[in-house]
């Protein structure tokens, strides 16, 4: 399943996170701990959407404060949320499910993509904050590309990401990937 490999390669920057590291900036906005606990925040609410419940009655029981999410281990936590998520993805049939998102009733099979995605694209910008691998799975940079090509426009999401950056003639795929997502490789 390409959203284990997605939790996994998330996981491993994670684990590299040295503890002087946690404060650094990752995104515009963002630290390395914020961008840890957006995750670890999305992981705890995939078995509530798989279960059926909405946005508004999960989104008051799942801190959105990085201590409360994290507490004194990041690693532990993180783990544990991703355990849990793909615990609820490994049910028979979490696929034919339909989730209540924010943006409305989605099949199961393409939140699990986005999530994979979101996994995939945030799983650089760690590894960019705290100069650890940058070098993503090469089966997930496809898929998260056909992704954005087929999903996201020009001019990215206001208060998500970054409009499309401009990359060189015969840039590699992960570039254009990144670029996609309003990011600079």
């Amino acid at each position: 399943m390409r959203y284990q490999r997605a939790q996994a390669q998330f996981t491993d920057r994670v684990d590299a996170v040295e503890p002087g590291e946690w404060d650094a900036p990752a995104l515009p906005e963002w630290s390395v701990v914020d961008l840890v606990a957006h995750l670890t925040g999305e992981q705890l609410w995939v078995p509530l959407l798989l279960a059926g419940e909405s946005p508004d009655d999960i989104g008051p029981r799942v801190p959105t404060d990085p201590a409360e999410l994290l507490g004194e281990d990041p690693l532990s936590a993180w783990e544990s949320a991703a355990d849990a998520a793909l615990t609820a993805w490994a049910a028979d049939d979490a696929l034919s499910r339909t989730v209540r998102l924010s943006s409305g009733p989605a099949p199961a099979s393409d939140y699990l993509i986005e999530m994979t995605v979101d996994l995939t694209v945030h799983a650089w910008d760690l590894a960019r904050a705290v100069d650890g691998d940058t070098e993503l799975d090469p089966e997930l940079v496809a898929e998260a590309f056909r992704y954005a090509e087929e999903h996201l426009g020009e001019d990215g999401v206001p208060g998500v990401f970054d409009a499309l950056v401009e990359v060189p003639p015969g840039a590699d795929l992960q570039t254009r990937l990144l670029a996609r997502f309003g990011r600079r490789a």
